[in-house]
C-alpha cells in the first residue's frame, strides 16, 4: 500500500518537472507530509525558484539543509549545500556566502564517501575556478563520477561545462562538440532537473556567443524555447535570453536582441550585483553602442565603469571614443587586455576596437601595432571572423596610411559574410566605398548606398548619417533626415505606449534602462511628430490608438 505523504512528496516532485509549481505547492500543502521536512523544504524551494523568486528559493533550500543535518542525513545536506552555493554566487551577487556554502558541501563529502555527490560539488568548483587547466580537471573528475554512478544529469551538465571551457580555452571543435552532445540529450528528453536543462543551455550560448557561431545557435535557440514553454520554465529562457541576445546583437537581429536582453534585466533584477543582471545590462549597452545611442548605453554601464572586464570594456571605450575621449578608450581596452591571453579569440576584438582608437586620436604607429595584434589573433585562430576581423584592421591603418586598403577590405567583407555578421559588413563596405571615391566613385557609389541600406535596415542611425554623407560627397543626394518628424521609431513608440499608462518620466527612464535626459528627449519627439501638445494628450492618443509594443 502506497504511503499518501511519499505518494504527495513524488506527484510534487513530477508537477515540477512538467515545471507547474502551483501544483507541487498545492500538493504539499493539502498532505500530510511534516515527516519528510527537508524533502518538503526542497520541493518549495524549487517551486520558488520556477516563479523566479531566487530569494525565497534560497531560504527554503537553507530550511532543507538544516532539517537533513538535524536528521543525520549527510548526503541530501551535500546536495543542497552545492545546490544553494550557485544561488547565491551567480543569481544574488552575494560572493562570500556562496563560497561558505561551497566549502561546507566540501566538509561534509568527507561523512559521505563513494558518493556521487563528490562529483556535483566538483562540478561547481570547477565552475569558480578562475585556473582554466584546474577548471577541467574538476569537470573531468565530475565526469567520471557521473558515468561511475549512472547519474545522467551530472553527466550531460558536465559535458555542457566541459564543453563551454574548451570554446573559452580556443579548443572550438572539441569544445562544440560536447556542448552538441549534451543538448542532443536534453532534445532527447534525457536531462530530468530543470536546473540541469537550463545550465546546459547557458553554457551553450555563452560558448555560440564567444566563438561568433550565429548558425549553430540559431538552430539550438529553437530547440531551447520549445522545451522552455512546454515545460514552463521561464528561467530556461531567461539564461537563452542573456546569452542568446549577444548573439543576436551580432547577427543584426536587433529587434529581438533588445527584447530577449531587456526581459533578462528585468529577470535577473532580484541581485543588482549578480554577474547574470551585469551580463545582461553589458550586452544591452553593446546593442545601445551599434544603434548609435550612446547615452543610453553609458547610463546602462554605470555599474561596470569602475570595474573593467573584457566583457564591458567594448561597449565602454565605444561610448569614450564616441564623445572623442580616445586617452579613456585606450585605457578602457588596455585594461581589459591585461586580463585575456593577449592572442585568443577574446582579445582580438580589444584589439580591433583599439586600431579605431589609435586611429581616431591619430596616433599611426600605436594602431599599426595593435593591427598586428589582431592578425596573430587570427593566425593562431583562423575562423572566418577573426579573419575577417584582423583584415579590417588591416585595411583601417591602409586607409589612414594613404596605401590602397581595398584587399584586405574585401577579404574582410567576405570574412564577415560567411560569419553572418551584418553590422560588419556594412562597416567594410562604408570603408570600401571611401577607399574608392577618389578613383572609382561610381564603385564608391555601390558600395556606400549598400552600407546605407543595411545600416538603415538595423537602425543604426548614426553610421546611416555617415553613409549618407559620403554618398553626398560623391553627388547622391537625398532628403535631409529630421529628428522631429516622420513616424515615430521603435524607442518612440515605446515611450509613447508608457505615456498611455501614464508613466512620469523617470518611471520612463527605470523602465526603459535610460537616462532621464534621454527620456525627456524621446518624449519631445513623440509630441513633435504626432503634432500634440501636452503629455495627456499622447496619453489620450496612445489609449485611442491602442499603442503597444512587443517589449
Amino acid at each position: 500500500m502506497t504511503d499518501p505523504a511519499s505518494d504527495a512528496l513524488e506527484r510534487s516532485r513530477e508537477a515540477l518537472r512538467r515545471g507547474d509549481a502551483g501544483t507541487a505547492r498545492r500538493l504539499i500543502r493539502d498532505a500530510d507530509v511534516e515527516a519528510f521536512p527537508g524533502a518538503v523544504r526542497e520541493v518549495l524551494a524549487q517551486a520558488a525558484y520556477l516563479d523566479l523568486d531566487f530569494r525565497g528559493a534560497a531560504e527554503h533550500w537553507r530550511e532543507a539543509y538544516a532539517a537533513y543535518r538535524a536528521s543525520g542525513d549527510c548526503v541530501d545536506a551535500v546536495r543542497v549545500a552545492r545546490t544553494v552555493a550557485p544561488i547565491h554566487l551567480m543569481v544574488l551577487g552575494e560572493q562570500a556566502v556562496g563560497r561558505g556554502w561551497l566549502a561546507r558541501a566540501q566538509t561534509l563529502l568527507a561523512g559521505v564517501p563513494g558518493s556521487r555527490e563528490a562529483g556535483w560539488v566538483a562540478l561547481d568548483l570547477g565552475m569558480f575556478e578562475n585556473d582554466r587547466a584546474r577548471k577541467e580537471g574538476l569537470y573531468r573528475e565530475a565526469l567520471e563520477a557521473a558515468r561511475r554512478y549512472g547519474d545522467r544529469d551530472l553527466e550531460f551538465v558536465t559535458l555542457a561545462y566541459l564543453g563551454a571551457s574548451l570554446v573559452h580555452g580556443d579548443r572550438t571543435a572539441e569544445g562544440m562538440a560536447l556542448l552538441d552532445e549534451a543538448l542532443a540529450a536534453v532534445a532527447g528528453d534525457e536531462v530530468g532537473d530543470f536546473c540541469v536543462l537550463e545550465e546546459i543551455f547557458c553554457q551553450l550560448f555563452s560558448a555560440c556567443e564567444y566563438a561568433h557561431d550565429v548558425q549553430r545557435a540559431d538552430e539550438w535557440i529553437r530547440v531551447g524555447e520549445a522545451i522552455a514553454q512546454r515545460r514552463r520554465l521561464p528561467t530556461v529562457s531567461a539564461f537563452c535570453r542573456t546569452h542568446y541576445g549577444g548573439v543576436l546583437t551580432k547577427a543584426g537581429r536587433w529587434s529581438e536582441a533588445e527584447t530577449a536582453l531587456t526581459e533578462a534585466v528585468r529577470l535577473w533584477g532580484v541581485g543588482k550585483r549578480s554577474g547574470l543582471r551585469l551580463g545582461a545590462l553589458v550586452r544591452l549597452a553593446a546593442l545601445r553602442v551599434r544603434q548609435g545611442r550612446f547615452e543610453e548605453a553609458a547610463q546602462l554601464l554605470t555599474d561596470v565603469a569602475d570595474d573593467v572586464t573584457p566583457e564591458s570594456a567594448p561597449p565602454l571605450a565605444a561610448v569614450h571614443l564616441a564623445a572623442g575621449r580616445t586617452e579613456l578608450a585606450a585605457d578602457v581596452l588596455t585594461r581589459a587586455l591585461t586580463q585575456v591571453a593577449p592572442h585568443s579569440t577574446e582579445a582580438a576584438p580589444l584589439w580591433a576596437l583599439l586600431v579605431e582608437v589609435h586611429l581616431a586620436a591619430e596616433r599611426l604607429d600605436a594602431a599599426q601595432g595593435a593591427a598586428e595584434e589582431v592578425a596573430r589573433c587570427a593566425r593562431r585562430h583562423p575562423v572566418p571572423y577573426l579573419t575577417a576581423t584582423a583584415a579590417l584592421a588591416r585595411g583601417l591603418v591602409c586607409l589612414h596610411e594613404g596605401t590602397d586598403p581595398c584587399d584586405c577590405l574585401r577579404e574582410a567583407l567576405t570574412g564577415f559574410t560567411r560569419a553572418q555578421l551584418p553590422m560588419e559588413v556594412a562597416r567594410c563596405r562604408l570603408a570600401l566605398a571611401r577607399a574608392l571615391r577618389e578613383h572609382r566613385a561610381e564603385v564608391a557609389r555601390t558600395e556606400a548606398k549598400a552600407a546605407l541600406e543595411t545600416f538603415r535596415e538595423l537602425r543604426a542611425d548614426r553610421d546611416a548619417d555617415a553613409a549618407a554623407a559620403l554618398l553626398r560627397e560623391l553627388g547622391v543626394r537625398g532628403p535631409a533626415p529630421s529628428r522631429a518628424t516622420g513616424p515615430l521609431t521603435r524607442r518612440e513608440a515605446e515611450v509613447l505606449e508608457l505615456l498611455g499608462h501614464g508613466l512620469s518620466n523617470p518611471e520612463i527612464a527605470t523602465r526603459l534602462f535610460i537616462s532621464r535626459k534621454t527620456a525627456e528627449h524621446h518624449v519631445a519627439n513623440v509630441l513633435a511628430k504626432l503634432g500634440l501638445r501636452s503629455r495627456a494628450e499622447a496619453a489620450g492618443y496612445a489609449v485611442r490608438a491602442g499603442v503597444s509594443t512587443t517589449l
